[in-house]
Parts: structure tokens; sequence; C-alpha cells
């Protein structure tokens, strides 16, 4: 059964989310976060070599296990064959898109194209090395990272890419976004970011967002950042808000939950006792855990 929205005119929240009236104040927070993730250690933080123990084990365990899930509900068996084609919104240095082009050339999987876009110019031109480095040239080849941003997908993707609008509606059968859409709801322009992904879905396919879990009490960064940054900058959505666009844009929510301990950038040593009492953090507080995930399903008949 689809999930109700419980807020869908807005995304202002009484706990200090923003809205969208504020153009010039969302403006002057934009450029912030793009000083942030230009930054020398923005690269460090989003490369493989630099990136630490973390994301590497949660690409080939907790996000592989979703991603493999949803390549065998969601993508037919007909593209399979024939190419899927991918986009992941918000890529950074592209480890995410690298690591699922990767496994599905490991499943059989055909690959058509993946496109990983991102605000950061920076973070884009590092992907493109990193996808040299890591990438057999037969998958490279099919990979392309470009500058977009979250709310102007198709304009700036169709701008890039030199596609067509209407060839671009629809041509997508998987679209992700890890750790990225939080930025949309700080900027109130989430809705617009939304409504694209599913003009770029085609029928029947599936989104998959996974993002922070504003219940998770151990984030390092919440002292720092209540020193630094407004409410608005630092604010992030519950599980619910989360999928309420979605369910707004016209999307079944056929997934949603909090998960895993892992944060992306623990060392070996870390990540070894998190993963010894994960099992015990999941049963006695699992709406505590690091990560929120949202699943959602385009109609496989619908309007674009």
């Amino acid at each position: 059964m689809p999930i109700r929205s419980e807020k869908p005119n807005s995304i202002q929240s009484s706990e200090g989310g923003p809205s969208s009236s504020d153009h010039s104040q969302n403006l002057q927070i934009a450029d912030r976060f793009l000083q942030e993730y230009s930054s020398d250690n923005a690269v460090r933080k989003y490369s493989r070599s630099t990136a630490g123990a973390g994301i590497e084990y949660l690409l080939e365990n907790d996000y592989g296990a979703i991603y493999k899930s949803v390549f065998d509900r969601y993508v037919p068996e007909a593209v399979k064959k024939t190419g899927l084609n991918l986009l992941e919104f918000g890529c950074g240095a592209g480890m995410n898109l690298i690591y699922l082009v990767t496994l599905l050339d490991k499943m059989g999987i055909r690959v058509g194209h993946a496109v990983g876009t991102d605000f950061s110019e920076t973070l884009i031109a590092t992907a493109n090395l990193e996808a040299e480095s890591y990438l057999p040239p037969d998958l490279r080849s099919k990979v392309k990272f470009c500058v977009a941003r979250n709310e102007s997908l198709i304009d700036d993707l169709h701008g890039q890419l030199g596609i067509g609008k209407e060839e671009l509606r629809g041509s997508f059968h998987l679209v992700i976004g890890v750790n990225t859409i939080r930025y949309s709801h700080r900027l109130g322009n989430v809705r617009e970011c939304v409504q694209d992904i599913y003009c770029l879905l085609s029928g029947g396919c599936a989104c998959v967002v996974i993002d922070m879990n504003k219940g998770f009490p151990f984030f390092r960064s919440r002292v720092r950042d209540r020193l630094n940054k407004s409410a608005e900058e630092r604010y992030l959505p519950s599980l619910d808000e989360y999928a309420s666009p979605f369910v707004d844009a016209g999307f079944e929510v056929v997934r949603k939950s909090h998960f895993s301990w892992v944060p992306h950038s623990a060392s070996p040593r870390l990540l070894k006792v998190i993963r010894a009492f994960t099992p015990v953090l999941d049963k006695v507080a699992p709406t505590h855990a690091m990560r929120c995930l949202v699943v959602s399903r385009k109609p496989a008949l619908s309007v674009l």
C-alpha cells in the first residue's frame, strides 16, 4: 500500500525545517554548501582511497543488499538484457556510482549508461579521475559525470549531455541519491528535485534515497555545527519527511526504514566495534540507527 504523506502542502517543520519562501536566504545557504563541497577536505572525504573503511563496508554489505533487492524487484528483466540506465544525483566523487556499475556487471546485468550528477565542479572532476582509475575501459565508456543541481536535474542534464528534455523523460531505470536529498530539504526545493526524478524514471522503476537519520544521537558534527551553522543549514528530516515528497509526486513508497550504524569515515578498528554491537543496537534502538532509507516506485502507467 502507498504511504500517505503527513505534510502534503509544505516541508516546513515544527522542529525548524526551512520553507521555500525565503529565496535569498536559501541562495546564501546554497553558496555555503557549495564552498564546503568544493574544498580539499570534501575531495578527501569522498574519494575512494581516503574515504575510510566504513564506506567500503557499507557498499559491499548494507547498501549492496539494498541495491540487489531493488535490481531484483524493480528492474524489468528485458532491461537487464538490453541495458539498464542509471542516474545518481548528488554523486560526490563518484564512489557509489562506480561501485554500482561494477556490481551490475558482476551480476550479469547489462549497463546501458550511468550518469552521476553533483553541484560541485570540484567533486565531478574528481569523480572522472576516480572512474579512470577504478573502471575497466568497457565500463568507463558507459559512465558520465556532470555538474547538475538536484532541483533542476532535467534542465541541467539537457545542457550537460546535449540530450533533449523529452528524450530524457522516462529514460532511466533506476535513480539513487545517497546523503544528498537532505540538502534539498534544507534549501526548500525538495519537491522540484523529486518531481524531476519522477519525470526521469521509466514507469514501474524505482528511486532509492539514503540519508542521515535525525534520531541518531552520536553525530560528531552536531556540536560543531551548532556553533557554526544556522538551524536551516543543519536541519535533518525525519523518515516520514524524507518519504513525503515522493508520495506527493505520485510515487508509491514501497519501503522505508532506519538502518545501519556504520559511519562512512569509520576506521577499521571502529568498524569492527560497531559491527559487534549492531545486532544489539538493532534490537533495542532500531529507530535511532544512523540512516534513513526510502525506496519509491513510479507507477507502471503514469503521465509524465
